[in-house]
């Protein structure tokens, strides 16, 4: 093997495994932002913008050793975007669902919200 083929083959490992460093920072940032949201802990989701850092040095590895140009890069931008949107954006969907479904009185066990039956006029508690 020749200094070139070496250089290839460093590459490609390189890209190997930034890649899989792209998956498990993303998957990381995206369960510890919830769990930190689950539990109101401020450092938890603190925590999880330092993953989606690590993810951020990961495209950028992954990018720098497959010689992404053009199109590619902003390819890379988009995705890191929508990375760090998504757990939030997914967050609120999931509270305002779960919001909503509480003001109609649907499977609201811890709810204090008052429901009117529709066969008795007398507000009950929804338990």
């Amino acid at each position: 093997m020749d200094a070139a083929q070496a250089v290839e083959v460093n590459s490609i490992m390189l890209a190997t495994m930034a890649g899989a460093m792209v998956v498990l920072a993303g998957a990381l940032y995206a369960l510890v932002y919830a769990i930190g949201k689950l539990a109101h802990s401020v450092s938890l989701v603190r925590l999880s913008y330092l993953f989606y850092a690590f993810l951020v040095v990961s495209v950028l590895i992954l990018a720098r050793t497959l010689n992404f140009s053009g199109i590619w890069n902003w390819v890379a931008a988009v995705m890191l975007a929508g990375y760090l949107l998504a757990p939030q954006g997914i967050w609120k969907l999931c509270v305002n669902t779960h919001l909503d479904e509480k003001l109609l009185g649907k499977d609201a066990p811890d709810s204090d919200l008052h429901v009117t039956d529709t066969t008795d006029s007398s507000p009950r508690s929804v338990s």
